[in-house]
């Protein structure tokens, strides 16, 4: 695990000193994502008839998890000499592509899975993408075409952000660093400001918080020509498939997924330094270290928990059981509002754009948790839920599929029997139902009134307007293709557009502040193609059992009691209770924080009061004024919506 950046440019006023200082500065940002090396190597590139040269910089820090030897050092070259990678992540199978590439004649100097990915680029380019077992953003130039190639894993698990017009191409892990390699003044990107405050979106599409930076998408490639700079779109080279399988029978789609999930498992335990877990006591992270000792009876477990002490929400005897069931070794952490008042500034700064809830507070802390005990690389259960229907099991979409194919009665049925699980109640059950029997033309305008007001009033709505804002949410356009399948519909879409997305980003950013890898073994596109193929019933089952097929596949491995579970919380913090204890302080910061001419501050400061006070019901949109505020304080945003250089 490792940070990438680089830069190539044209602009005349940048001589190749102040490109190697802007380099430096970039670099420096990235080193807890890459304490233990760092590389820096600049390119000179031919410009033709011209005469001129541009200057191509890749760097690289680097977090040793494979290889921990120097031959890992990046940026790596070919042996042919053609190819440069500058590479964050982990290949998982990199051991089997790498006996093949021996039967075609190929020599390896190292262990690194890094030199298996560039002998891989070189035997068969983008071809390769489908073959590799891994998360992974990289950037590859080719010296012969004078070309860089941008790549992000199927999942997006790995981030990689970019810049590019015409004399400049810019690229990093993360945004403070790419930030410091452009020239000009960023303009906050008003339209996700808005769907960010209003409807909680962020990491839904290519644009951040800022015009002109983009992040490559999840699957998706792109092509940069330096002799012209003229690049193709973003690509997609991986998409579900989501056709559903005709003739598998529910036991044998239990145990394909059960040998799935081991070898996921196998692979991602593939590691040179001490690996750990992360506990919440649900079904996905117990699997995962129930899993991990079925596979190895002997191995130490390390697992880490964050503990909601004397809160409803608190998951903490079913982690101790797990604990005991494996033997495991097990590291806990709780935390109060005054640690997280004092750890506020950093957690933002942290994840380098605004977020939706204090719950990645309690993440943040377990990948400290771990960092304090030695531990580089965690195994994490993200991504289960948006493979297997879980959460609340997709109610409307999985009335609108028994709909489409049985009728209403089976949608009636349906919904009586989701709500008497924990959590659900009549009241949702029939909201669900007449959203999901609702004709496609009328759901935009019932989510608009039941779910939130595109228009609040501490918004200066004119302006954004006027700035060419689109004041609505969008919705995923329902294909007739996927007609009695609505709910792998809308996984496949969760899976690389709107939903998982952030969560990763929680994730990643997170773990890094701590130099910790986290893997996520449930996602392999392998899996989710497996998944995303079978009846919708076995995922989420008639009567409203969520990951049904995988209970049935971790009978044995995975005891009864947790697969039996109902109550699932996970990593979650009294955040109502937390945001009210502070509410003088956080009052203050939004009172101090910039003036910015689409915020009407005074309402927003009524409504906030009316909230804390208990005149108006708790609203998750607390945090995010509070985060969007503090947040633009952190990065020196001017009132005229620029960042400070």
């Amino acid at each position: 695990m490792c940070g990438i950046l680089g830069y190539y440019s044209l602009r005349p006023d940048l001589d190749v000193a102040t490109l190697q200082s802007m380099l430096v500065a970039a670099q420096n940002t990235l080193h807890n994502r890459g304490p233990d090396d760092r590389g820096l190597e600049n390119f000179t590139i031919p410009r033709g008839a011209t005469k001129s040269q541009g200057h191509l910089f890749l760097g690289h820090t680097r977090l040793s998890i494979i290889d921990l030897s120097k031959g890992g050092h990046q940026p790596m070259h070919s042996e042919s000499g053609r190819y440069v990678i500058v590479f964050n992540g982990e290949i998982y199978n990199y051991r089997e592509l790498r006996e093949e590439l021996k039967t075609d004649g190929y020599v390896f100097q190292t262990d690194s899975d890094t030199e298996v990915l560039l002998a891989c680029w070189e035997r068969w380019g983008i071809t390769v993408l489908p073959r590799l077992i891994g998360m992974f953003a990289f950037v590859v130039f080719d010296r012969r075409k004078q070309a860089l190639t941008l790549v992000r894993d199927a999942f997006g698990i790995k981030p990689i952000f970019y810049s590019l017009d015409d004399k400049n191409i810019g690229w990093a892990s993360e945004l403070p660093a790419l930030l410091k390699l452009l020239p000009a003044e960023l303009k906050l990107n008003l339209q996700q400001v808005y769907d960010y405050l209003v409807n909680g979106l962020y990491d839904n599409q290519p644009q951040t918080f800022f015009e002109g930076v983009k992040h490559l998408l999840p699957g998706h490639w792109l092509e940069v020509d330096l002799k012209t700079m003229n690049s193709t779109a973003p690509k997609r080279w991986w998409n579900p498939s989501t056709m559903e399988k005709t003739g598998i029978k529910f036991a044998d789609a239990a145990e394909q997924l059960r040998e799935l999930f081991l070898k996921n498992i196998r692979l991602h335990l593939r590691s040179d330094v001490p690996t750990g877990a992360a506990l919440s006591g649900g079904i996905d992270s117990s699997s995962i270290i129930c899993a991990v000792r079925y596979l190895e009876p002997k191995a130490e477990i390390n697992s880490f928990s964050y503990i909601a002490k004397g809160s409803s929400v608190s998951e903490e005897k079913w982690i101790d059981f797990i604990n005991d069931y494996t033997g495991a070794k097990s590291y806990k952490v709780t935390s109060n509002d005054g640690e997280l008042l004092k750890d506020l500034d950093d957690l933002i700064e942290t994840q380098n754009e605004p977020f939706g809830s204090t719950s990645i507070y309690a993440q943040y802390r377990v990948f400290h948790l771990a960092k304090k005990n030695g531990v580089k690389v965690t195994l994490d259960g993200q991504g289960a839920d948006e493979l297997l229907a879980g959460y609340f099991g997709y109610p409307m979409q999985k009335i609108q599929s028994l709909l489409e194919r049985d009728g209403i009665l089976a949608s009636l049925s349906f919904a009586n029997q989701w709500q008497k699980w924990p959590g659900r109640s009549n009241n949702d059950a029939y909201k669900y139902l007449g959203a999901g029997i609702s004709p496609n033309f009328l759901r935009p305008l019932l989510k608009r009134i039941f779910i939130k007001t595109p228009e609040p009033n501490w918004l200066n709505i004119e302006y954004l307007e006027k700035n060419g804002v689109v004041l609505d949410q969008k919705f995923l356009e329902q294909s007739d293709s996927n007609r009695g399948r609505r709910v792998i519909e809308t996984l496949a879409h969760t899976l690389s557009t709107s939903g998982l997305q952030h969560l990763l980003r929680h994730g990643d950013r997170n773990s890094m502040r701590f130099s910790v890898e986290s893997r996520v073994p449930f996602l392999t596109p392998e899996m989710a193609n497996f998944l995303l193929t079978l009846p919708e019933d076995y995922l989420i089952s008639n009567k409203g059992e969520t990951k049904r097929v995988f209970r049935a596949a971790m009978r044995g491995i995975v005891p009864d009691k947790i697969l039996d579970r109902k109550d699932k919380i996970g990593f979650e913090t009294p955040e109502k209770l937390w945001l009210t204890s502070m509410a003088p302080t956080l009052r203050k910061w939004i009172e101090n924080a910039s003036d910015l001419a689409f915020i009407n501050k005074h309402e927003l400061l009524m409504e906030f009061d009316s909230i804390i006070s208990g005149q108006r019901a708790f609203s998750w949109q607390v945090w995010r004024w509070i985060n969007f505020l503090r947040w633009v304080d952190l990065m020196k945003i001017k009132s005229n919506l620029q960042i400070r250089p």
